[in-house]
């Protein structure tokens, strides 16, 4: 169905819809696709873990790609299975990035393995130190362009994983009148608070050892650490698994016994308006005959007068 076919069918359930997106629903969790970041220093195993992952999540290494800005690691581990690779080459730009996970997303690749996005970074830096003039106000021309990365990452119907290289943090302390730089542990070579914007952050250490620093799907969160298998793949396919989507709420649309119940369940999913329009006019209209077999049921006599009525007037 086209936009302009869409518009005039939903046309009278225009203004419905404005409305509803403004009421109150509850709350409800749909399927998802993970955003996990593997975080960890150089030889800590983020890219062997990573394909663990995504084997675990698909069961089928032509369906798992990586894009590989780390100068062939990624055929590192060709043993263990046919995986697809997407060779990243200088300048490592954000529109180089979002132009290739593209290329995957069009050859239907289900997980997508970005190896690594701190040469993103590097290079955003690297162009911000270029630039003349104010270097606060240079940042304007930075922002928006790594904006747009992560924006591609997030809203890629793809599982994808991403890596981070790690480096050692500091902070400065005063010690006898002086600023002292102390070692504070490790940072992902990548913008701050970027770790915010995905759904599972892992932190590998040199011994391939796993802790969780960040967590909403509640799966690994407070437990102890852990070596990354397949196992942890399926768990998380799992949990993307486990809640709403586009078909089990179509299946809902077709159950609904009236109306009223039709109407609550395609409302309280406007971002399936255009994709689910179809279906719930298609139930509309068999309830609406249902409901109007049932009326004539149950008032037989208001039906035939109707009837006698409409072929008098067809006789005159």
């Amino acid at each position: 169905m086209s936009n302009g076919q869409w518009e005039s069918e939903m046309a009278p359930f225009l203004f419905i819809k404005k409305q509803i997106i403004m009421e109150l629903r509850k709350s409800e969790r749909k399927q998802a696709k993970i955003k996990l970041a593997l975080q960890g220093a150089s030889g800590s195993g983020k890219t062997y873990s990573s394909l663990l992952i995504a084997y675990g999540m698909t069961k089928r290494w032509d369906k798992i790609a990586i894009i590989d800005s780390e100068n062939g690691s990624a055929d590192l581990y060709a043993h263990l299975g046919s995986y697809n690779v997407l060779n990243l080459s200088a300048p490592f730009n954000p529109e180089n990035y979002i132009e290739a996970i593209e290329i995957c997303e069009q050859a239907g690749m289900e997980v997508i393995i970005i190896d690594s996005i701190s040469q993103c970074w590097d290079f955003l830096l690297e162009f911000h130190a270029s630039l003349q003039g104010n270097s606060f106000a240079n940042w304007g021309k930075i922002t928006p362009r790594q904006n747009a990365f992560v924006q591609k990452i997030l809203s890629s119907n793809c599982h994808i994983i991403a890596t981070m290289r790690t480096k050692q943090d500091y902070v400065l302390n005063q010690k006898d009148g002086k600023f002292i730089p102390e070692k504070v542990g490790l940072k992902s070579v990548q913008r701050d608070g970027i770790d915010y914007e995905f759904t599972l952050v892992f932190d590998i250490d040199i011994k391939h050892n796993v802790n969780t620093s960040k967590d909403r799907t509640e799966l690994f969160m407070g437990k102890p650490e852990f070596v990354i298998t397949s196992k942890i793949g399926e768990t998380i396919l799992e949990w993307c698994n486990s809640g709403t989507n586009v078909e089990s709420v179509r299946e809902s649309i077709y159950r609904a016994s009236t109306i009223e119940e039709l109407n609550q369940v395609f409302h309280d999913h406007p971002e399936w308006y255009q994709q689910l329009t179809p279906d719930f006019l298609t139930r509309k209209q068999a309830l609406q005959v249902t409901q109007n077999d049932q009326t004539a049921v149950k008032n037989p006599i208001n039906f035939i007068n109707y009837g006698n009525h409409a072929i008098n007037a067809g006789q005159n």
